[in-house]
């Protein structure tokens, strides 16, 4: 279908489950789009213009273009904005011609993926500009389910860094698991003799850090601290482990933030709650 890919999506996959969600496949009297079929001639031309309403950071126009290509593999296609890329208000972003049902039929499918693609890579772009430098960008695992790889796709096309992608590639020890486990050192040393070969631990207070390294933590997470704590705990770690500000992070706190000398910073709204990019998709007849 194209040769787009994000490791662990399947593109083929997903075009296809939207579309038959949007045409009602296996739903009585579904599987058609009854507009375009009783209102567009079956052999009627577009040509069409997808553009940017507002200045956005670009992001999913490939998985667009795939659903084009399903319904009219023979659709002219060309896509004029890099992946990542920041672009100004009126920008063109991809032109196209071919057989106009299946344009009509596409559209919301197409639309609504690169405006919720955009939308995370524009915030996320926002967020590490507010940086201004200091530490990496996070996101998390707020993600909708069976869109992570797509939202974190989108994170990393507006310059923020994957955290874990999910429960298997990394154990982070959290305050129930230290509560269970009878203290932090105990979890970490659990995770540990078990052989997990990346542990992140969440600490909120300062006396954490020292068993969570010395029972061999890689990596920690300073949960809900202040600047001020921050950089006191970032002392503390002298550079032995990684470091993670997480909790009340926003773009008015997290310039603040990352000028503690932290090494990343994680923020769930990223893709919980980026809004969608304002991005139309004009038709001309042929």
């Amino acid at each position: 279908m194209s040769d787009f890919s994000i490791p662990g999506f399947d593109l083929a996959a997903f075009v296809d489950a939207t579309l038959a969600e949007d045409l009602g496949v296996g739903l009585p009297g579904g599987g058609h789009d009854v507009t375009s079929e009783s209102v567009i001639d079956a052999d009627a031309k577009f040509s069409g213009v997808m553009d940017s309403r507002d200045a956005i950071t670009v992001a999913g126009l490939p998985i667009a273009a795939a659903f084009f290509r399903k319904l009219d593999p023979a659709m002219e296609i060309e896509i004029l904005i890099e992946e990542g890329a920041q672009v100004q208000s009126g920008t063109d972003l991809m032109r196209l011609s071919g057989n106009a049902r299946a344009m009509l039929t596409a559209e919301r499918s197409a639309l609504n993926t690169v405006q919720h693609l955009s939308g995370i890579a524009t915030m996320t772009r926002q967020y590490v500009d507010a940086m201004k430098g200091h530490g990496t960008l996070l996101d998390t695992r707020k993600t909708i389910p069976g869109l992570r790889h797509l939202e974190k796709y989108g994170t990393r096309m507006g310059g923020a860094q994957n955290h874990r992608m999910g429960l298997w590639d990394a154990a982070m020890i959290k305050d129930n698991h230290v509560l269970v486990a009878g203290g932090v050192g105990p979890a970490v040393a659990r995770a540990k003799a078990a052989g997990v070969a990346q542990i992140i631990c969440e600490v909120d207070r300062l006396d954490q850090i020292e068993p969570a390294i010395a029972a061999g933590a890689h990596h920690l997470l300073l949960d809900n601290m202040g600047p001020d704590m921050l950089r006191e705990a970032v002392a503390l770690v002298a550079g032995r482990v990684p470091t993670e500000a997480s909790g009340g992070v926003n773009l008015e706190t997290i310039g603040a933030i990352a000028a503690t000398g932290v090494t990343y910073v994680s923020v769930g709204r990223l893709t919980q709650s980026a809004p969608a990019a304002d991005i139309g998709l004009d038709f001309t007849p042929l």
